[in-house]
């Protein structure tokens, strides 16, 4: 007999990986607490193993079966993620990340060799050596900025538009202060404002009404809807224009938002951001971009860095 006094019970495979994005090695004192969709906690209990099996969850045929998971070791930030839908028909699968309290930014796969053949645009416009200077101060001075940096690239090379993705699109990045932890600014070929629009009208954008608001100076946004948090914004600044290389070009202000809904972006995001002067964190997005990457079963979220102790 299940747990809800039924007959069928659900199945949940929870794998837990690191930083690294390898599973965490066992031994680790792991508190998992798993609610139903009616909130009510159907499972609490400490696990030392990366991969748990949980065979007898219920199942009520209804709204409760979407079900929330949270995580949390002493040492470690709380992970979790919801809706998880469960059904006897076929075990779910979730995978979540937890990484130490202060995490740190290892950039050994990002030096410059590789990193200015995989983001060309960086070093448009300067001279290699100089490129390199801005690149290297940038590692050195403010990691969590080229961590943002490389969040936000990498999850615009897995967004396919119509012809090829965001990243495609862009030709000089603006240095200096513009590259910050929770967006940067570049130059981008002016067609990707069409190639966005199109995508948009498949479903895979959403406009923001009022961009300005968000975004002083800008003229259009639009935000990703493929998953439940960290989405990509493509915000433009059309007044800001260049030809570079020929190609005519507007200003545009790539970021990844904590919150799909605009309302919990405000209120949760924005607002405390304002009152505390702090900025979206690098790492939240990294954990949650790549969580709801591997939820919706679409290629690994994997920037050119790791998050270790």
């Amino acid at each position: 007999m299940g747990l809800n006094g039924g007959t069928d019970t659900s199945t949940l495979n929870l794998q837990i990986y690191d930083g690294t994005r390898n599973l965490l090695p066992d031994g680790h004192d792991i508190l998992i607490r798993i609610f139903d969709g009616n909130q009510k906690q159907v499972f609490v209990g400490d696990k030392t193993s990366s991969s748990i099996a949980f065979t007898s969850l219920p199942f009520y045929d209804n709204s409760a079966d979407n079900f929330a998971v949270i995580i949390s070791s002493s040492g470690y930030r709380q992970a979790g993620f919801t809706p998880v839908s469960l059904s006897p028909r076929l075990p779910a699968r979730l995978d979540l990340m937890l990484l130490p309290q202060d995490p740190h930014f290892n950039f050994s796969s990002a030096a410059w060799v590789a990193i200015k053949s995989l983001l060309p645009f960086l070093a448009n416009g300067l001279t290699d050596t100089a490129a390199e200077e801005r690149y290297t101060d940038l590692m050195e001075e403010r990691p969590p900025s080229l961590a943002a940096l490389l969040n936000i690239t990498t999850a615009m090379s897995q967004i396919f538009l119509p012809v090829g993705t965001p990243l495609d699109y862009l030709k000089q990045v603006l240095w200096d202060d513009s590259v910050a932890q929770d967006r940067f600014f570049a130059y981008a070929d002016s067609k990707l404002i069409d190639q966005v629009r199109l995508a948009a009208a498949q479903g895979l954008f959403a406009p923001e009404v009022g961009p300005g608001f968000f975004h002083p100076g800008a003229s259009a946004s639009w935000k990703q809807v493929q998953f439940g948090e960290a989405n990509v914004q493509l915000t433009f600044h059309e007044d800001q224009k260049a030809v570079i290389d020929g190609v005519a070009c507007v200003l545009v202000e790539p970021d990844i938002d904590y919150y799909k809904d605009l309302l919990a972006h405000a209120l949760l995001e924005v607002l405390p951001n304002k009152l505390t002067g702090g900025l979206t964190n690098p790492v939240e997005v990294y954990v949650l971009r790549w969580i709801a990457g591997r939820h919706a079963g679409v290629p690994e979220f994997n920037p050119p860095y790791i998050l270790d102790t």
